[in-house]
């Protein structure tokens, strides 16, 4: 990826995540399970604040500024997986097979827009936006592993 300037990788970044609160909010209003269907909720809510952080960086200066970042454990499961598409209909291992899949892309975007920004508060913002994600990721490999030991066996 090649831009032109830091505006052009602030507006790219927003548009990934303006593409992932459409994914999440798509995900719950087909989600019949209740307890997904909050968590693509409030994971599309998340998504949102990241869209309202990168638009508005100098009016969330102290929020920048006083962000911690720290290593987030990576559980690795998804990174063995295949991307598929969302289909109705789905089982839960595999609606959160592609949500992981989605984080992990996104943390891996992040980190490289990070390294390519040139410029040291848009870096902090994409380190924080990858910590995001790598949260995010943590939680759905969690939960995926917690439904395949309720699901098997």
């Amino acid at each position: 990826m090649n831009f032109g300037s830091v505006d052009e990788i602030l507006q790219f970044a927003v548009d990934r995540e303006k593409e992932a609160v459409e994914f999440y909010t798509g995900l719950s209003e087909k989600e019949t399970f209740s307890a997904a269907k909050e968590t693509f909720i409030n994971f599309a809510k998340e998504e949102q604040k990241h869209v309202d952080l990168i638009s508005d960086i100098k009016g969330n200066q102290d929020k920048i500024d006083s962000y911690e970042l720290k290593e987030i454990t990576d559980l690795k499961i998804s990174d063995y997986m295949v991307e598929k598409e969302y289909e109705p209909g789905m089982i839960m291992s595999d609606i959160l097979r592609i949500a992981m899949k989605k984080e992990e892309a996104a943390v891996k975007l992040y980190n490289e827009l990070a390294s390519q920004s040139g410029d040291a508060q848009v870096e902090k913002v994409f380190k924080m936006l990858a910590q995001e994600e790598a949260q995010h990721k943590l939680f759905l490999e969690s939960m995926y592993d917690d439904y395949l030991a309720d699901h098997e066996g």
